[in-house]
């Protein structure tokens, strides 16, 4: 019989405290980085299964708890909306007698087009693909012949290739709808903060963008802040806000954390926000509700997301015949400090 592994298993294995191990986990509590993806991929390697019962089944009924798997590049934590879908998509799978295994997924593997450690292909029934922008990697996970869900997908994807289905949170109306107000209140110099070639929603969101602008007869005042690298790390950002001696009147940035990296940056500067150069994010993070001023977002319904795709990728396992599926889930524009007062 397969040993079950345990929290306390790989925090041995590790030679970390098993409350550390619970909180890479669980998503809970505050870790460095470095530190939860070892933890992560300790798990993965050494075959851990969460698992979330919301009942107790009945002692004279024996149901099959089957398998699915998360797989990942990037395994959300914190107030990522990716933490809240993945809670209650586990919830919700649950409750139909499944368990989700989690499967960071390894540069190496990325580039070897390799099944992450642990993975099982013949023991999964469907796999939910979460940060999985690699183009490669997913012709590769087509090719399983597994059910597939992706919430989000490569910004080159073609959709109507891939056989699975897709969830996606509405990005570019949102973002037309954002820019628009803006330049209705008198702001002509826009600029995209965040680079569309990261995911399709970032892509989607940029061509929202893009289509307020031209119904307006505009052009982007700069695109140095929509380039790959800018945000990398807080040299590269530092060097294009010194190097843009006339900022834009806004940016519409592709996320809050991108928002929010630079909204500090412009401080940094002596460049107040909203008085000197508004700035809007996209998600509706808890930091964006914190940061100073409150930064203007677009909110996405993550809880009802995490349902929606558990109930997506359940039926496609039970009715493969079924045509795929491309969902776009409803987001509402949150005006707040960070642009100014706007006439709406």
């Amino acid at each position: 019989m397969e040993k079950k592994i345990t929290i306390q298993d790989i925090a041995d294995a590790l030679g970390l405290s098993r409350n550390t191990v619970s909180k890479a986990l669980n998503n809970t509590g505050i870790l460095a980085e470095d530190t939860r993806q070892k933890i992560l991929e300790k798990a993965a390697e050494m075959g851990y299964r969460r698992v979330i019962y919301l009942s107790e089944p009945s002692a004279s009924v024996k149901t099959e708890t089957r398998e699915l798997a998360l797989i990942t590049q990037n395994m959300p934590y914190g107030s990522h909306f990716g933490t809240y879908a993945l809670n209650t998509f586990q919830e919700q799978i649950s409750r139909n007698h499944y368990r989700l295994s989690m499967f960071p997924v390894r540069d190496t593997e990325i580039a070897s087009l390799s099944l992450p450690m642990g993975f099982n292909k013949d023991k999964t029934a469907g796999i939910l693909c979460l940060e999985m922008f690699d183009p490669e990697y997913i012709e590769m996970l087509d090719a399983l012949d597994i059910p597939l869900l992706f919430i989000d997908t490569a910004a080159d994807a073609d959709m109507t290739q891939i056989k699975a289905d897709f969830l996606l949170m509405e990005n570019h109306l949102s973002i037309f709808h954002l820019t628009d107000t803006l330049v209705q209140n008198g702001y002509r110099r826009l600029a995209f903060a965040g680079s569309p070639e990261h995911c399709l929603s970032f892509s989607e969101r940029y061509e929202g963008f893009l289509h307020a602008l031209s119904v307006n007869h505009l052009e982007p005042c700069t695109t140095r802040f929509a380039g790959r690298t800018v945000f990398a790390d807080a040299d590269n950002l530092r060097e294009a806000v010194t190097q843009n001696l006339q900022l834009p009147d806004a940016f519409v940035c592709a996320n809050d954390f991108i928002a929010i990296d630079l909204i500090r940056a412009l401080k940094k500067h002596g460049i107040n926000v909203p008085d000197d150069v508004r700035v809007a994010g996209f998600d509706n993070s808890a930091e964006s509700r914190i940061i100073e001023p409150h930064l203007t977002t677009v909110d996405i319904p993550s809880s009802q997301m995490g349902y929606i795709a558990a109930d997506m990728l359940l039926s496609r396992i039970d009715r493969p015949e079924t045509p795929y599926r491309i969902t776009h889930v409803r987001t509402t524009l949150k005006f707040r400090a960070s642009t100014g007062e706007l006439q709406l």
